[in-house]
This record gives structure tokens, C-alpha cells and sequence, in this order.
């Protein structure tokens, strides 16, 4: 065979060798596993080199879905694509605000409403808490007293220029005026509140509804001490502000009632309850329900002010009426000053043999 022609047939086996059985029938089979092997060590020696960390953000080459499907390929693509993205279904769960505020998302809003204000009190180390109830109409004396002379001055001019309802007007008045040092004594009890923070670190806060009023006035005594004062403000179809007393950081403001309430009484080590509306009977009798059935542990139970909370509510009535027991008319009593109400606060944890600030182990 000349020597060309043996060339071109090695060259053909070589192929057939090459392409497989489908390309040359009568060729040997490949040795593929050799040659896999072969592959793997060639590959290997291109990427000998030790690479740096991927950037955790940002890639070198953009993925397809970084731009649109361009115009060049279908005109109509932006516009259908920008439809898309406007779409309230597009929004992410975390940003649609339409659907976090859903009858499907109520359970996650109460989750939400709960978690946000146990953790931040959690974290600043707030144990316990002395919570202050009372209305939010009853004022500081000047601006009581303020509020009576300008319908004084008003009455004493022409009757014809009179407002509608004056009379009745100045008479409410001169009650809250009447009413008005109870003001005093609530923002002197949280003087007293505010002190036992120096004795107590930042376990021990006074807590209001974070509202004008006595809660005001409780939040502004336990400000004059520069202690931690809390607000627990709620949303309603109304604006309304927190009064200027709380600790910047420690108002959180609820959606819902239930679990606001349930707020004011998990760090509760005493409650003490001004005079006030609707309410601040709401917070009394749920709590006075809740120890009266042992959902949670009795503790001081203080109505301030004995001759108005008598004219609220009559609880011998109750128990002559046979619709409670005599042992929960003794689940609260009344007090007039701060200092009797934290002596009694005081007295009450020395018979129940406990301390009002429990000691961490």
C-alpha cells in the first residue's frame, strides 16, 4: 500500500474512532471513560487557580431577567409587562398594605401589634410596671380653673349673647375644677413611681394609657424624676397625640384594644385607678374579672378618690343582689393620696410576703 494511502485510511479510523459507532460501524468501541478522565484533568488544570469570594450582592454578568424583553422583539412587551408590575397582586406581602390589612391577615396584625412592644420592653430590661388609669378630661387645676372663668365671663355678659348649653356647660366645668387635684396627686404618685427607679435600675416603670389628663399627669411626675415613663397610646378614627411627658421610645402606639390591654396588665404589679369615663372602667372591671377569677394573680387593686368611685358604682349592691361574693368586694379599696396608695402598695407585697420588684436569679 503506498505510503499516501495508509495516511489517509489512519486518518479515517482515527475519525471513525472520533465520531463513534454512529459514524463508522465497524470502528472500536471508544474508550469513553478514558477520555472523560482525560477531560476532567484537562478542566482541572485550567481552573488551578484559587478564585476570590463571589461579591454577595452584585454579579459580574447581569442575569436575563435584569431588563425586559426589549421592543426589538415584541413591541407591545413593555407595555404588558409594565401592566404586570401594577398589578396589587405584583407587591411583595411585606409592602401591600392592602392585604396586610385584610380579614386574611388579622391573625399576623395581632402578632404584629403584640411582638413590637414586647421586644422593645424586653430589650430595655422593663420587669415590672405600676399602671395608672383615669380620665382624660379631668385637667391640671390652672387650666380648670382657666376653663370656669371663661364661662364665667361669658354668663355674666348679655344673656342674649349666651351660647346654647352654657349653663350646663359651666356646671360640668366646676365639677372638673372640683376634680382638678386629683391631677396633683396622680403626678405626685409617679414622683413617687419615678424614685424607686433609682432603687430598682430600669426594672420598674410607670405605665399610663400615654393620653392627656391623669394619665398625664402621672407620666409627667415619674418626667420630673427623669424616669422611664410609658405610654400605651391606641389608633382611632381620630388624630390624637400622646401628652409630652413619655420617655422618647417607650410610646407604642396599638391597633388593637385587647391587646393593649393585654400589655398594661403583663408586667402589672399594682394598678391604680383615678376617676374617669368609660374607659377607665373598661380597664377596671376587666382587670378586677380577671383577678376576681384567678387568670391572673391578685395584686393591689387601688381606686383613687372613695367618694366619687362610690357615686360610679355601688359593689355592696352586687353583693346584696347575691351576683358576687362578699370576698370580691375585698379585691380592691380606696385610697385619696399618693402617699397612702404607694404605702399600701407597699403594705399589700409585705403580707403577700413578696417584694413588688421580683430579684433576677
Amino acid at each position: 500500500m503506498a505510503k499516501g494511502a495508509v495516511t489517509r485510511t489512519l486518518h479515517a479510523i482515527d475519525l471513525c474512532q472520533r465520531a463513534g459507532p454512529v459514524g463508522c460501524d465497524n470502528a472500536p468501541a471508544p474508550d469513553r471513560a478514558g477520555a472523560l478522565r482525560r477531560h476532567r484533568v484537562k478542566h482541572r488544570s485550567k481552573q488551578s487557580h484559587k478564585p476570590e469570594p463571589a461579591h454577595p450582592e452584585r454579579r459580574q454578568t447581569d442575569l436575563p431577567w435584569k431588563t425586559p424583553k426589549p421592543s426589538h422583539e415584541d413591541p407591545e412587551a413593555l407595555s404588558l409587562v409594565q401592566a404586570i408590575m401594577r398589578s396589587p397582586e405584583y407587591r411583595r406581602a411585606d409592602e401591600d398594605i392592602d392585604y396586610l390589612q385584610s380579614e386574611d391577615t388579622r391573625g399576623v396584625r395581632l402578632q404584629l401589634d403584640y411582638l413590637k412592644a414586647e421586644r422593645l420592653l424586653e430589650h430595655h430590661r422593663i420587669k415590672h410596671s405600676i399602671v395608672v388609669f383615669g380620665s382624660t378630661r379631668i385637667p391640671e387645676p390652672k387650666a380648670a380653673q382657666r376653663k370656669v372663668a371663661e364661662l364665667e365671663a361669658v354668663q355674666n355678659g348679655p344673656s342674649e349673647h349666651w351660647p346654647s348649653g352654657l349653663e350646663r356647660d359651666l356646671r360640668i366645668a366646676r365639677r372638673l375644677l372640683d376634680k382638678s387635684h386629683y391631677y396633683e396627686v396622680a403626678r405626685e404618685f409617679g414622683r413617687i413611681v419615678g424614685a424607686q427607679e433609682q432603687t430598682n435600675g430600669d426594672k420598674l416603670a410607670l405605665v399610663t394609657g400615654g393620653g392627656p389628663g391623669l394619665m398625664e399627669a402621672a407620666n409627667r411626675g415619674a418626667h420630673d424624676m427623669d424616669a422611664t415613663t410609658v405610654g400605651l397610646n391606641i389608633t382611632l378614627p381620630h388624630e390624637q397625640f400622646p401628652n409630652p411627658y413619655l420617655t422618647p421610645g417607650f410610646c407604642f402606639r396599638f391597633h388593637y384594644f385587647a391587646i393593649r390591654k393585654l400589655h398594661f396588665l403583663l408586667r402589672a404589679r399594682a394598678l391604680v385607678i383615678f376617676p374617669g369615663g368609660y374607659g377607665t372602667l373598661d380597664e377596671f372591671f376587666e382587670a378586677l374579672t380577671l383577678i376576681q377569677t384567678r387568670k391572673i394573680a391578685p395584686m393591689p387593686l387601688i381606686l383613687v378618690g372613695e367618694d366619687y368611685w362610690r357615686g360610679a358604682f355601688d359593689p355592696e349592691f352586687l353583693v346584696d343582689e347575691g351576683v358576687i361574693a362578699p370576698e370580691d368586694r375585698d379585691l380592691f379599696w380606696f385610697a385619696e393620696t399618693a402617699e397612702e396608695i404607694w404605702e399600701d402598695i407597699q403594705r399589700w407585697y409585705a403580707r403577700a410576703g413578696k417584694s413588688i420588684v421580683e430579684q433576677e436569679e
